[in-house]
């Protein structure tokens, strides 16, 4: 029994350590099954490679703002291909927001090569979504006057 639970455990670790997409173990009267995979079924998350840097007002924030789309398992989904749009979640002196907002990802990354905001401040916070996943926020950054 102890040299089969150890042959267990080391296809266990070696499925683990080649990021198997497994997410469930299920165990029965000494037998036991994985299942799970195929991309989950939950809807995908945005998440924020490249996050806002500060800048300038007028100026293109660099480098340029990207954004991952994940899917339920936490795993690139290079297969979506809804617009990601971009916009202020948090503005509080009246800002525009320019440049190309809405962006198709390729292989799973929406890159924002040209956002501008037009208005000093900090505490700017961008927001991401697109239909089907979960919209995320930036961390704050600021812009200065020129």
């Amino acid at each position: 029994m102890g040299m089969r639970l150890s042959l267990v455990t080391v296809a266990l670790a070696a499925l683990v350590a080649a990021a198997c997409p497994y997410d469930r173990l299920l165990t029965s009267n000494g037998g036991l099954a994985i299942s799970g995979g195929g991309g989950g079924s939950g809807p995908d998350a945005l998440f924020f490679l490249v996050q806002p840097n500060d800048a300038t007002a007028g100026n293109i924030i660099t480098p340029a703002v990207q954004i991952e789309v994940l899917d339920s398992l936490r795993r690139p989904d290079t297969a979506y291909v809804n617009a990601i749009t971009m916009s202020f979640a948090v503005n509080n002196v009246g800002a525009r927001l320019s440049g190309t907002l809405s962006v198709v990802p390729v292989n799973g990354i929406a890159s924002f090569g040209d956002l501008v905001v037009d208005k000093s401040a900090s505490g700017f916070i961008l927001q991401a979504a697109g239909p089907g996943a979960l919209s995320k926020t930036s961390t704050p950054f600021t812009i200065f006057a020129p």
